[in-house]
């Protein structure tokens, strides 16, 4: 692009590269507008999504307590304490990855196809089991809203990438070549009249 503190040549073949050159520009800049209206509705639709889960998180949350709280009614802290523990360790997490405008996003949950191994219990506590039961689907859910939350930053990060290039485009590159159209066309308007101006001297001298 012509740099209007510098030289230009104003020709006619400059200015019509020019015009293609703003063409392009202005294409892209609508690309990346229109990405950014995208990414936006996203963003929108994961934070809903993320809503949703702290919902559920909550009332996970109320679920577990209110199951802890029994079972130590049931059969007291130390009791349940000795009670072998509800291992994770063979867990996975299950995840399905989607691809929106070259992003990676993710839903995730713990696996639940496989047999869960549960350890033998030293007494009969139908209460621990419900509070085992309780706390895991409590883990389930923050798995899933930690996904999102991944899926969030990774847009958000997109926009403001998308958002600082369609700015550049915007405030930057498209002014600067409407001040070198506009200086390049008065300066062939300014050669078009002194052409027009000799073509009459000449007419007139001949006369």
């Amino acid at each position: 692009m012509p740099d209007v503190g510098g030289e230009i040549l104003a020709t006619r073949v400059a200015f019509l590269e020019l015009k293609d050159e703003r063409r392009l520009v202005q294409e892209g800049y609508e690309l990346l507008d229109e990405k950014r209206v995208l990414l936006a509705g996203e963003i929108l639709r994961q934070l809903r999504h993320h809503n949703a889960l702290q919902d559920q998180i909550g009332g996970h949350e109320l679920d577990a307590r209110s199951a802890l709280e029994a079972a130590v009614d049931a059969y007291g802290f130390d009791e349940l304490t000795v009670e072998p523990k509800r291992s994770l360790e063979n867990t996975l997490v299950r995840q399905e990855v989607q691809t929106f405008l070259g992003i990676r996003l993710v839903e995730a949950g713990l696996d639940e196809t496989g047999a869960i191994v549960e350890p033998p219990s030293l007494l009969p506590l139908p209460e621990a089991r419900h509070c085992a039961v309780a706390f895991r689907r409590l883990i389930a859910a923050h798995v899933a809203a930690a996904a999102c939350a991944g899926n969030l930053r990774r847009l958000a990060h997109e926009y403001r990438r998308t958002e600082r290039r369609a700015r550049a485009l915007e405030n930057v590159v498209l002014p600067e070549i409407d001040v070198s159209l506009r200086f390049i066309e008065e300066q062939l308007d300014a050669v078009d009249q002194e052409e027009a101006v000799r073509v009459r001297n000449a007419a007139g001298s001949r006369n």
